[in-house]
């Protein structure tokens, strides 16, 4: 467990003349918190028209004669008004502490309750922590029974879609992972950010935590900007981020993509039901993304869970605490040092990965090379070189595979063919409308909606439809070595 952290501390700033100052240098107790080892702030005056420019740059020549060691400091402005949401995104990008928060400049929040909100990142498993200012706190300030009332009511709504049990959606202080919260698209304006990195963190599996903080709000002639119809587009905002399932940034591993077709648990859980007699008790996973046929091929007696992507390690590790047979690593399925040290498996499950990579031969041998002797390996590869369009491209695919294609490749590799299984033969239909015929470069949510509902009939179905397969599975065999004088080879199934 870490004992210190990093911190970035996001400051969105619009005509706050008369506090931002005060506030700003309120963020110095962070400075001399053996919790952190470095502070970052990054203030975004968002085009203020009153005399905030004037007090920033004062500000950043105090700074420059007096500095503190462990405080940097990072002073930006847009030049049209763009909204609070848009300040956030402008600081996000620039944050290189571990951690990140949103810090208002003015003085309804108390900086130093950012510490116990650190603490929890160092004693949890903690991917977001909310700082709450209806759980019980030392003090809080009386004021409108009608905004705590709206608040609750915001809060109930996004519990209501999110599934969570927040008490406060609402609060300004949401602190979160910097890679997670780098890697959420976050397309909001004004207020409607706080709903939607609520709920986009929960469709991504975040461990949220809250804890109590104190809170001094302000009234309107004190500066209070938010008013009622902030609070009706909370509500449309918290349906719009509900029916949406932007979730992952765009990235080099097509997370996005890959995202949207989580959404289809059914469908995972009908090719995990294939896949299941072929699986033993010691199983290495080569791409096992946020690790949705994992949670379904579990327990075992020991089972590691690999993957490339750094967004989806983290998420599987969150899965580790209360499941010790689960291991978690990095693999390159085309590079052999990556692969688990002096470890040898019954079962390597490698689902929709060989066709990734420009050396599968590689890919097949490395994966034999882990496996016992006579143990399996599963793996799953799309099928039909006809089929090939826009997905295969968004997805990085080198090809698709025949039978004839695919069962070449394990011989070069030195498997035995057990078994080559057909999936997902009703699948075709919809890959060729969407990827051939139509070019689309993702999964209509409603589409995979659909999939999702439908599935069993499909499961049913699947062995009768007059179509090729949308997918082959080989079960392969590293088989023994040859007896001395055995010159005998094997003859793969077909």
């Amino acid at each position: 467990m870490k004992s210190t952290t990093t911190l970035s501390v996001l400051v969105p700033a619009y005509n706050e003349q008369f506090l931002v100052r005060t506030s700003l240098s309120r963020l110095f107790q962070l400075g001399d918190s053996s919790l952190l080892d470095s502070v970052q702030v990054i203030v975004v005056d968002d085009c203020s028209t009153d005399d905030t420019p004037a007090v920033l740059e004062d500000f950043r020549r105090f700074l420059s004669a007096s500095p503190h060691p462990k405080i940097s400091w990072l002073f930006l402005r847009h030049e049209k008004n763009q909204g609070k949401a848009a300040a956030i995104r402008t600081a996000l990008a620039q944050a290189s502490g571990e951690l990140s928060v949103i810090h208002d400049a003015d003085l309804e929040y108390h900086p130093e309750d950012l510490l116990k909100m650190v603490r929890v990142f160092l004693e949890e498993e903690a991917d977001a922590v909310f700082g709450s200012r209806f759980l019980a706190a030392e003090y809080r300030r009386v004021l409108f029974f009608r905004h705590q009332l709206g608040n609750r009511f915001l809060t109930l709504l996004c519990n209501f879609v999110s599934d969570l049990n927040l008490t406060d959606m609402e609060t300004c202080y949401k602190m979160v992972r910097t890679d997670l919260f780098k890697s959420i698209p976050l397309v909001g304006r004004s207020f409607e950010i706080e709903p939607e990195i609520t709920i986009k963190l929960a469709k991504r599996g975040a461990r949220i935590y809250e804890v109590p903080i104190r809170y001094s709000g302000r009234t309107y002639q004190e500066g209070k900007k938010i008013g009622w119809r902030d609070g009706f587009h909370a509500i449309f905002a918290i349906v719009r981020f509900a029916l949406s399932d932007s979730i992952y940034a765009q990235d080099t591993y097509g997370s996005q993509i890959l995202g949207r077709l989580n959404r289809a648990p059914r469908f995972t859980k009908w090719m995990a039901d294939v896949i299941r007699p072929y699986v033993g008790d010691k199983v290495l996973e080569i791409g096992a993304g946020i690790g949705n046929i994992t949670l379904r091929l579990i327990p075992r007696t020991f089972y590691w869970a690999s993957d490339i992507n750094p967004l989806y390690l983290t998420h599987l590790e969150r899965l580790r605490p209360t499941r010790p047979y689960l291991h978690v690593g990095h693999t390159d399925a085309q590079l052999g040092a990556t692969y688990p040290q002096g470890l040898k498996f019954d079962t390597v499950v490698c689902l929709n990965v060989v066709e990734h990579l420009a050396d599968d031969t590689a890919a097949m041998q490395n994966i034999r090379s882990v496996l016992a002797e006579n143990g399996r390996a599963i793996i799953l590869v799309p099928c039909g070189p006809w089929l090939f369009g826009s997905f295969d491209e968004v997805l990085g695919h080198y090809r698709r595979y025949t039978r004839k294609q695919f069962q070449e490749l394990a011989e070069r590799a030195g498997f035995h063919l057990e078994a080559m299984l057909s999936f997902n033969r009703i699948g075709v239909i919809g890959w060729w409308l969407n990827a051939c015929l139509l070019r689309r470069k993702n999964f209509g949510y409603w589409q995979i909606k659909l999939l999702n509902l439908l599935t069993p009939v499909f499961r049913l179905l699947d062995p009768w439809f007059p179509l090729p397969p949308l997918s082959l599975i080989a079960i392969l065999r590293n088989p023994a070595p040859a007896a001395p004088g055995d010159s005998a080879t094997p003859k793969a199934a077909s």
